[in-house]
This record gives C-alpha cells, structure tokens and sequence, in this order.
C-alpha cells in the first residue's frame, strides 16, 4: 500500500515518471476504471477551491467516487482521536485525501489506517501542488536540471516542498525569505545531504537573478490572517513586480499556486502579464493528481 504524504514518498525516478505520466494524461484527456467500485474520503479541515474540484473531478475521471468531508460533518470536528477515524474510515472507503493543518495529522491517519492518505495539504508540505508545477515546467522544458527556479517569499509548505522537488529534480533553487520566515532548518539540511543545489538569502534580487521560474505565494495563509499587518511589514520588498522580475531571465515565467493577492505578493501587471502561467499550473492539478492516484492504485 502506498501514502503521498511528501515528495520524499516517491523514488527519484518515481517522481519523473509521475511527470511524464501526468503530461500523457493530459494530452489524451485521459479516463479509465480504475477506481471503479471505490470510494474515496475528502476531508477537508481548511477550505479549498482547486485542491477539492481538482481532487473530485480525477477521481471521477478514473472511475471512482467521493465524499466530502468538513470537520462540521464528522468527529474531526470534536474529539474523536485519529487513530479511531482512520481505522473506522478504513471500513468504509478505499482512500483518504486529507486537507489539514499538522503533518501528524496525515501521519496519525496513514499509521493507523488500511487504505492510501493523500496530502492534499498541510502547514508543512503541499506535495500535490508542487508535482503539478513540475508539470508545468515540463511543459516548457524538459532540461530540468539546468534551470534556475526561484522562490520568493515565506519559507512556508509550498517552500518546504520546492526544496524537496529539488532533490530529484536537479534544479538550482533560490529562495528569498525574510529574517524569521525561513524555512525549516532540517528539511532544508537534508535536502543539502541528499544533493540538492539549494541558495537561500534574504534579499529578493539575488534570488530571482537569471531565473527561469519564479514562485511567490501569498504573505498569510489560511489560519495566518490575525498576523497579516506584521507579515505585510516583514514582506515589505519581496513583491514580485515588473522591477524584480526585470532581474530574471528575460524568457521567466511566474508560477502562483492561488489564491494570489493582487497588489501585495504580485503585481497585478505581473500577474496578468505575458509571463504569467498561473492558470496552466492550476489546470495542471486535474492532471497531476490523475497521475499520483494511478501510481497509488495501480
């Protein structure tokens, strides 16, 4: 049995793969039944717009159905310990896609449970999003390991899975973070250990400087907003605007992986702009995630 729980769940040559595989999928409007007969589990502890239909749509592409749930429709809500949700939604489903805060979440579930966990999400690590940009490179170029990929912004869960992705990758990674948003000390360590060409700074320009791909993602997340002044304070500079992304490559392209807030980690001219690709790289979670349940079931 097979979790997607990080990056670092997949082998190296797993994780091309998914690439590839994600990209035919996408070619051939692919469907199948290989999930005839199952049912899958969507709980969702934060909101979601693309996680969920993306989610919900491939499932159903590949011949399976779904429930939806919140902590409102189940004892997520209460007090029910994990471990005794997972082995009763174990009875019911075949797999879980989980959209949760703590990465224990997710690791409580997969431990004690009989059936596959996905993470849709957590405050740690957002695998499902960063393999569908991954697609979206590969769109644009299949000489991974030569590119520059920068990441502009808090060192959050979407930072924490770039550095994960450049480990099998082989891309060069720049991260521009402020004084106290940095990623986590130990994944950044390991990565560094297992290969990873990874620079990280605190100055904006340096990072971006001949990128080819440029990240950015919004200043306070979900569950974040009571810190959104301070945050707007320690941000301050790290706009991904006309002026910073002058110092890219001129042939960059900027990935947001939305909801963006136009005016504050992107300009609204960069993100309508030509070098945009922010809405290929959220059709690219339909595909991706086609590709990762194909890989867990199959």
């Amino acid at each position: 049995m097979k979790h997607f729980l990080s990056i670092l769940d997949l082998k190296a040559t797993e994780a091309m793969d998914l690439v590839r595989r994600a990209k035919e999928m996408k070619d051939t409007d692919y469907r199948s039944t290989l999930l005839a007969g199952k049912t899958l589990a969507m709980i969702f502890e934060k909101a979601s717009t693309r996680t969920r239909v993306s989610f919900d749509v491939g499932i159903r592409h590949l011949g399976g159905s779904t429930i939806f749930m919140t902590p409102a429709d189940s004892q997520l809500g209460r007090s029910e310990p994990l471990a005794d949700t997972a082995r009763v939604l174990s009875r019911y489903v075949q797999g879980m896609v989980v959209r949760t805060f703590a990465q224990r979440n997710v690791e409580e579930l997969a431990r004690w449970g009989s059936i596959p966990v996905v993470n849709a999400l957590t405050d740690l690590y957002h695998p499902c999003q960063v393999m569908s940009d991954m697609l979206t490179i590969y769109e644009r170029t299949t000489n991974l390991k030569d590119l520059v990929v920068s990441w502009i912004g808090d060192g959050n869960n979407m930072a924490h899975s770039w550095i994960n992705a450049s480990i099998y990758f082989g891309f060069q990674l720049n991260l521009a973070c402020p004084e106290g948003y940095m990623p986590k000390t130990e994944i950044l360590e390991r990565a560094l250990k297992m290969g990873a060409k990874v620079y990280i700074t605190d100055d904006p320009k340096a990072a971006i400087a001949g990128s080819h791909f440029v990240n950015t993602d919004v200043w306070a997340s979900m569950g974040q907003e009571a810190e959104q002044k301070r945050r707007e304070k320690a941000f301050a500079g790290y706009q991904v605007n006309e002026e910073l992304l002058s110092l890219a490559d001129p042939s960059a392209k900027v990935l947001h992986c939305l909801p963006a807030h136009r005016g504050e980690e992107v300009s609204e001219a960069v993100f309508e702009g030509p070098k945009s690709i922010v809405f290929d790289q959220a059709e690219n979670r339909l595909h991706m995630q086609k590709a990762i349940l194909e890989w867990i079931y199959s």
